[in-house]
């Protein structure tokens, strides 16, 4: 179905995988294409409560956009509204946890692919880099969104300005990723993680990313509103009826995303 990922499903859980490794998964307009159709099956798909993003066992989690597609077109503009915004935005607006499995340098769109997730752990000899303005161009595909939540404005402006590589003692530092392990326990932190997120309660995750999303665009007052409605919405699921029950009895939950 797919050239450019491998796309799987198990156990509640959708692998999202880039499959470029002779470009160190760079970012063809084919497999963004395909990235994002994959997103949009994770959405459809009930079943699947939760989705890991990932570079497989190559050194590199993404290099970025693929130049040697070429630049015929300079509005690159175009290209950014066609193949990159639909997928960050739908990566976004998945009602699912996404997290990524930082395996190793995330460079340029790469890079803004994994901040575009929302959880990142990473192998603890990953780096980041903002790499666009080496080749005259600023950060896109969601970064100029993302960094100066994550680390603040002062610390984006320096990161996008001069595209140095950011390590992962300091990027856990700053707040750019959750965790950074040793490469060999990179699976199994990502798997404990992916498993929580994958027996939760669904519903309820979607719901707050929703209103994070929108958290720092609204004032206090609309970010109460958006909580009340988020909640109502909450209290109507299955799962919080399990949940409550689970509390009064004294045992664990058995929450089925719905």
């Amino acid at each position: 179905m797919f050239n450019t990922i491998v796309f799987e499903k198990r156990d509640r859980k959708a692998y999202i995988m880039f499959n470029r490794p002779d470009t160190h998964h760079a970012l063809s307009r084919e497999m963004l294409t395909e990235l994002t159709a994959a997103v949009r099956e994770c959405a459809l798909d009930e079943e699947i409560r939760v989705v890991i993003l990932s570079g497989g066992r190559e050194k590199a989690f993404s290099s970025g956009a693929d130049l040697k597609e070429g630049l015929a077109d300079t509005r690159l503009g175009n290209v950014l509204k066609e193949v990159y915004n639909p997928l960050i935005l739908g990566l976004r607006g998945l009602k699912k946890p996404v997290i990524c499995r930082m395996n190793g340098l995330a460079a340029g769109a790469g890079m803004s692919l994994a901040l575009a997730c929302d959880v990142i752990i990473a192998a603890d000899d990953a780096y980041f880099s903002e790499l666009f303005v080496g080749i005259g161009l600023m950060p896109d595909a969601g970064s100029m969104f993302f960094l100066p939540r994550l680390i603040g404005p002062l610390r984006a402006f320096e990161l996008c300005s001069t595209g140095r590589k950011v390590y992962m003692e300091e990027a856990v530092q700053i707040g750019l990723v959750n965790k950074a392990v040793p490469k060999d326990q990179l699976d199994a932190e990502v798997e404990a993680l992916a498993d929580r997120y994958a027996s939760a309660a669904t519903q309820s995750i979607g719901i707050m990313k929703q209103v994070l999303n929108q958290s720092f665009n609204k004032d206090l007052e609309e970010v109460l509103h958006l909580e009340a409605e988020g909640q109502t919405i909450c209290g109507q699921t299955e799962d919080f009826a399990e949940g409550v029950m689970a509390f009064l009895t004294k045992r664990q939950p058995v929450f089925k995303g719905k």
